[in-house]
Protein backbone atom coordinates (compact mmCIF):
# COMPACT_ATOMS: atom_id res chain seq x y z
CA UNK A 1 0.00 0.00 0.00
CA UNK A 2 2.84 2.22 1.10
CA UNK A 3 4.83 1.28 -2.07
CA UNK A 4 1.29 2.03 -4.22
CA UNK A 5 0.99 5.71 -2.63
CA UNK A 6 5.00 6.34 -3.67
CA UNK A 7 4.10 5.56 -6.78
CA UNK A 8 1.28 8.27 -7.16
CA UNK A 9 3.05 11.00 -5.23
CA UNK A 10 5.45 12.52 -7.72
CA UNK A 11 8.62 13.74 -5.99
CA UNK A 12 10.26 16.67 -7.55
CA UNK A 13 13.61 16.13 -8.71
CA UNK A 14 16.66 17.48 -7.53
CA UNK A 15 17.69 19.91 -10.99
CA UNK A 16 21.23 18.39 -11.93
CA UNK A 17 24.66 20.44 -10.95
CA UNK A 18 24.73 21.81 -14.01
CA UNK A 19 21.48 23.44 -14.18
CA UNK A 20 22.49 24.54 -10.85
CA UNK A 21 25.10 26.22 -11.92
CA UNK A 22 23.28 28.25 -15.02
CA UNK A 23 20.60 29.59 -12.69
CA UNK A 24 23.30 31.02 -10.57
CA UNK A 25 24.80 32.69 -13.78
CA UNK A 26 21.93 33.92 -14.77
CA UNK A 27 20.99 35.69 -11.20
CA UNK A 28 24.19 37.37 -11.89
CA UNK A 29 24.00 38.95 -15.12
CA UNK A 30 20.46 39.90 -14.24
CA UNK A 31 21.93 41.62 -11.08
CA UNK A 32 24.45 43.11 -12.82
CA UNK A 33 22.36 44.38 -15.75
CA UNK A 34 19.62 46.01 -13.26
CA UNK A 35 23.30 47.60 -11.38
CA UNK A 36 24.31 49.28 -14.92
CA UNK A 37 20.88 50.11 -15.61
CA UNK A 38 20.63 52.66 -12.36
CA UNK A 39 23.81 53.78 -12.74
CA UNK A 40 23.39 55.23 -16.68
CA UNK A 41 20.09 56.77 -14.87
CA UNK A 42 21.66 58.35 -12.44
CA UNK A 43 24.11 60.05 -15.36
CA UNK A 44 21.94 61.02 -17.24
CA UNK A 45 19.72 62.46 -14.24
CA UNK A 46 23.66 64.75 -13.56
CA UNK A 47 24.64 65.72 -16.90
CA UNK A 48 22.68 68.91 -16.68
CA UNK A 49 24.45 70.21 -13.78
CA UNK A 50 28.11 69.62 -15.03
CA UNK A 51 27.07 71.11 -18.03
CA UNK A 52 25.88 74.27 -16.42
CA UNK A 53 29.10 74.08 -14.19
CA UNK A 54 31.27 73.65 -17.29
CA UNK A 55 29.10 76.68 -18.82
CA UNK A 56 29.64 78.79 -15.68
CA UNK A 57 33.48 78.18 -16.08
CA UNK A 58 33.75 78.85 -18.79
CA UNK A 59 31.75 82.28 -19.39
CA UNK A 60 33.85 83.43 -15.56
CA UNK A 61 37.30 83.05 -17.48
CA UNK A 62 36.00 84.87 -20.51
CA UNK A 63 35.06 87.95 -18.56
CA UNK A 64 38.35 87.43 -16.81
CA UNK A 65 40.39 87.80 -20.10
CA UNK A 66 37.98 90.43 -21.58
CA UNK A 67 37.30 93.22 -19.21
CA UNK A 68 35.87 95.43 -21.79
CA UNK A 69 32.51 95.76 -21.14
CA UNK A 70 29.53 97.42 -23.16
CA UNK A 71 28.41 100.96 -22.79
CA UNK A 72 25.66 101.26 -19.58
CA UNK A 73 22.77 103.69 -20.44
CA UNK A 74 22.91 107.41 -20.12
CA UNK A 75 20.99 107.28 -16.70
CA UNK A 76 23.70 104.33 -15.82
CA UNK A 77 26.87 106.66 -16.69
CA UNK A 78 25.68 109.43 -14.20
CA UNK A 79 25.38 107.17 -11.52
CA UNK A 80 28.97 105.87 -12.40
CA UNK A 81 31.26 108.61 -13.53
CA UNK A 82 31.58 112.22 -12.13
CA UNK A 83 29.79 115.25 -13.27
CA UNK A 84 33.44 116.06 -14.85
CA UNK A 85 33.95 112.56 -16.24
CA UNK A 86 30.15 112.72 -17.63
CA UNK A 87 30.31 115.93 -19.60
CA UNK A 88 34.02 115.49 -21.03
CA UNK A 89 32.89 111.59 -22.49
CA UNK A 90 29.57 112.15 -22.99
CA UNK A 91 29.32 116.09 -23.73
CA UNK A 92 32.66 116.53 -25.38
CA UNK A 93 33.68 118.59 -22.66
CA UNK A 94 37.36 119.60 -21.69
CA UNK A 95 39.10 119.40 -19.00
CA UNK A 96 41.61 122.46 -17.01
CA UNK A 97 45.07 121.69 -18.12
CA UNK A 98 46.95 121.31 -15.12
CA UNK A 99 44.28 120.36 -13.22
CA UNK A 100 43.63 116.86 -13.74
CA UNK A 101 44.70 113.78 -12.68
CA UNK A 102 47.18 112.36 -15.14
CA UNK A 103 48.63 115.02 -16.64
CA UNK A 104 51.99 114.81 -14.61
CA UNK A 105 51.53 110.56 -14.24
CA UNK A 106 54.56 109.21 -14.66
CA UNK A 107 53.98 105.09 -13.41
CA UNK A 108 54.29 102.29 -15.57
CA UNK A 109 50.78 101.18 -16.80
CA UNK A 110 47.97 101.75 -19.34
CA UNK A 111 45.08 103.82 -19.42
CA UNK A 112 41.57 102.78 -20.27
CA UNK A 113 38.37 103.95 -21.37
CA UNK A 114 36.49 105.36 -17.88
CA UNK A 115 33.18 103.97 -19.39
CA UNK A 116 33.91 100.83 -20.97
CA UNK A 117 37.31 100.02 -19.85
CA UNK A 118 38.94 99.79 -23.07
CA UNK A 119 42.97 99.78 -23.76
CA UNK A 120 43.49 103.25 -25.14
CA UNK A 121 46.94 104.20 -24.86
CA UNK A 122 50.35 103.12 -22.54
CA UNK A 123 52.87 105.12 -20.05
CA UNK A 124 55.48 103.67 -22.29
CA UNK A 125 54.36 106.02 -25.26
CA UNK A 126 53.29 109.48 -22.93
CA UNK A 127 55.31 111.64 -23.23
CA UNK A 128 55.59 115.61 -21.57
CA UNK A 129 54.26 117.95 -24.08
CA UNK A 130 54.28 121.03 -21.81
CA UNK A 131 50.12 121.51 -22.65
CA UNK A 132 49.09 120.46 -18.91
CA UNK A 133 47.03 117.18 -20.52
CA UNK A 134 48.18 113.72 -20.86
CA UNK A 135 49.45 113.12 -24.16
CA UNK A 136 50.52 110.17 -25.90
CA UNK A 137 52.44 109.64 -29.34
CA UNK A 138 49.87 106.45 -30.47
CA UNK A 139 47.41 104.47 -28.69
CA UNK A 140 47.71 101.18 -27.58
CA UNK A 141 46.00 99.15 -30.45
CA UNK A 142 45.17 101.95 -33.74
CA UNK A 143 41.57 99.69 -33.72
CA UNK A 144 40.55 101.06 -30.22
CA UNK A 145 40.11 104.46 -30.82
CA UNK A 146 38.31 106.70 -33.74
CA UNK A 147 38.85 109.96 -35.49
CA UNK A 148 37.18 112.44 -36.89
CA UNK A 149 36.45 115.96 -38.28
CA UNK A 150 35.67 118.73 -35.41
CA UNK A 151 34.99 121.96 -36.88
CA UNK A 152 33.90 123.38 -33.53
CA UNK A 153 35.55 126.71 -31.93
CA UNK A 154 35.69 128.24 -34.82
CA UNK A 155 38.90 126.14 -35.70
CA UNK A 156 39.60 122.06 -37.78
CA UNK A 157 40.77 119.73 -35.32
CA UNK A 158 40.84 116.14 -35.12
CA UNK A 159 38.50 114.27 -32.63
CA UNK A 160 39.79 111.17 -30.53
CA UNK A 161 36.84 108.68 -29.40
CA UNK A 162 36.84 105.27 -27.94
CA UNK A 163 36.18 102.75 -30.42
CA UNK A 164 33.73 100.71 -28.43
CA UNK A 165 32.27 103.27 -25.59
CA UNK A 166 31.99 105.57 -28.44
CA UNK A 167 33.48 108.39 -25.58
CA UNK A 168 35.03 111.69 -26.31
CA UNK A 169 38.93 111.09 -25.21
CA UNK A 170 40.53 114.30 -27.03
CA UNK A 171 42.02 115.76 -29.82
CA UNK A 172 45.09 114.47 -32.00
CA UNK A 173 47.83 116.98 -33.48
CA UNK A 174 50.50 116.84 -36.16
CA UNK A 175 52.96 118.69 -33.55
CA UNK A 176 54.27 115.51 -31.62
CA UNK A 177 58.01 114.15 -31.34
CA UNK A 178 59.35 113.56 -35.07
CA UNK A 179 61.00 110.45 -34.14
CA UNK A 180 57.82 109.24 -32.70
CA UNK A 181 55.86 109.67 -35.64
CA UNK A 182 54.89 113.37 -35.41
CA UNK A 183 51.36 112.87 -33.61
CA UNK A 184 50.40 114.51 -30.02
CA UNK A 185 47.06 112.47 -28.40
CA UNK A 186 46.15 115.55 -26.30
CA UNK A 187 43.45 113.08 -23.84
CA UNK A 188 41.65 114.77 -21.24
CA UNK A 189 42.56 112.67 -17.56
CA UNK A 190 38.78 112.49 -16.87
CA UNK A 191 38.49 110.35 -19.93
CA UNK A 192 40.98 107.71 -18.36
CA UNK A 193 41.13 105.14 -15.68
CA UNK A 194 44.82 104.31 -14.97
CA UNK A 195 46.01 100.73 -14.57
CA UNK A 196 49.60 100.37 -12.93
CA UNK A 197 51.40 97.56 -14.06
CA UNK A 198 51.37 95.27 -11.17
CA UNK A 199 47.69 95.56 -11.10
CA UNK A 200 47.16 94.18 -14.98
CA UNK A 201 46.98 90.57 -14.77
CA UNK A 202 44.67 91.23 -11.43
CA UNK A 203 42.08 93.13 -13.68
CA UNK A 204 42.33 91.06 -16.26
CA UNK A 205 45.16 92.82 -18.77
CA UNK A 206 47.99 90.45 -18.68
CA UNK A 207 48.24 90.58 -22.63
CA UNK A 208 49.94 93.99 -22.32
CA UNK A 209 52.55 92.91 -19.23
CA UNK A 210 55.10 91.75 -22.54
CA UNK A 211 55.29 95.47 -23.30
CA UNK A 212 56.66 96.45 -19.71
CA UNK A 213 58.62 93.36 -19.22
CA UNK A 214 60.95 94.36 -22.88
CA UNK A 215 61.55 97.51 -21.60
CA UNK A 216 62.89 95.99 -17.95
Amino acid sequence: MVSNATNMIQLPKRPPPSSRGMLIFCAVVFVALVAVMIFLNRARGQAPGASATQSTSMTTTQSTSNPTAAKPSAEELKKKLTPEQYHVTQQCGTEPPFRNEYWNNHRPGIYVDVVTGEPLFTSLDKFDSGSGWPSFTKPIEKSNVTEKSDRALGMERTEVRSSKGDSHLGHVFDDGPRDKGGLRYCINSAALRFIPVEKLKEEGYAQYLPLFESKK
